[in-house]
């Protein structure tokens, strides 16, 4: 990138100019501005970490030189009794871009259990709603390539299909909202040195050296692989041959949603014939997974294990009405009818 491409007020321009003769990150930059490829405004997530300061920076100059609108927001938990003051050092941060930082309350009750899951959908939810506000469909998230990796292993410790071990993609889209990361094909490495030779400082959230969470257990573990030799960029073919496979299972999925499904009541129910439920076992799972989370309006999909007995119920009565994931399925002789649940 020409620096001469940045038209921006003297002051961030120097310090934005500045940061970009460092060879390293100058080479980071090029890399990132290639692999996002985004000509619309967009949200950052912003968390305080090494992984979103970084991405903050390269999107702060993204912005400039494609001249689009780039808005900054943190979510403040409340699940710590610092949280709040770690959110006013973030924003102190966020100076050195003169980029403001704003900052989403997440009030109510707090949960006891299952809390960074918790946690992250609450995050979403926030996100999203000031997404629509401000009229902007993308969102940019800070997952890197280490995430992706943690990801992988964590679906295999829950048992989760081809589907869910590569489901960390780059873009994924919920409810219009386009959800991108865009640094997936970096190393957390990478990230940590943006943050430091910007930023000085980043905040560590005490959850990560916490292995009471499965999260933390699992990056110790791949980090005692990569210490035994781990080899990034064959663990990258082999998710790259795993989703083409997966693309594979994905067409046929598809093609049994148009042959067997119609939607109805301006797509708050949708009519399934029973030829649905009887194609190759996975092709089923998928087809009537998407059909639950599209009619449901859920972002994330529901437990595989309820899928599948609703499946088994379908198949085996004549007669047959239940919920799932805010929907309510009717099965009234070949014909299956998913609503909404009111």
């Amino acid at each position: 990138m020409s620096p001469k491409n940045l038209n921006v007020s003297s002051k961030t321009h120097k310090f934005l100019l500045n940061k970009l003769k460092d060879k390293q990150i100058y080479k980071i930059y090029n890399k990132f501005e290639k692999n996002l490829n985004l000509n619309e405004d967009f949200i950052v997530a912003v968390s305080g970490g090494s992984d979103s300061l970084a991405l903050s920076f390269l999107t702060k100059i993204y912005s400039i030189k494609k001249s689009l609108n780039a808005k900054y927001f943190i979510v403040d938990h409340r699940l710590r009794k610092n949280s709040s003051i770690e959110v006013r050092l973030v924003e102190s941060l966020f100076k050195k871009l003169s980029t403001k930082l704003g900052v989403l309350n997440w009030t109510g009750k707090k949960p006891n259990s299952n809390i960074q899951s918790i946690a992250r959908n609450k995050r979403y939810k926030l996100l999203m709603g000031q997404a629509k506000k401000l009229k902007i469909k993308n969102i940019l998230l800070g997952h890197h390539k280490d995430d992706l990796i943690e990801n992988f292993f964590i679906r295999i410790l829950r048992g989760s299909g081809l589907n869910g071990m590569v489901s960390f993609d780059q873009k994924s889209s919920y409810k219009n909202i386009n959800l991108i990361r865009p640094l997936l094909k970096f190393s957390k490495k990478d990230l940590e040195y943006i943050s430091k030779k910007v930023f000085k400082i980043y905040v560590e959230d005490p959850s990560n050296k916490n292995d009471k969470f499965k999260r933390i257990k699992v990056r110790n573990l791949i980090r005692t692989l990569k210490s035994e030799g781990l080899d990034e960029d064959k663990f990258d073919l082999t998710i790259n041959n795993l989703k083409f496979a997966n693309e594979s299972i994905n067409f046929f999925v598809e093609k049994n949603l148009n042959d067997n499904s119609i939607k109805i009541n301006k797509n708050k129910s949708i009519i399934l014939s029973i030829k649905l439920f009887y194609q190759p076992e996975e092709i089923v799972f998928r087809s009537f997974t998407k059909i639950i989370k599209f009619v449901g309006k859920k972002f994330y999909p529901v437990r595989g294990k309820k899928i599948d007995k609703i499946i088994d119920q379908i198949k085996e009565n004549t007669f047959f009405k239940t919920t799932l994931g805010n929907c309510v399925i009717n099965k009234v002789n070949n014909t299956i009818i998913v609503s909404k649940e009111h």
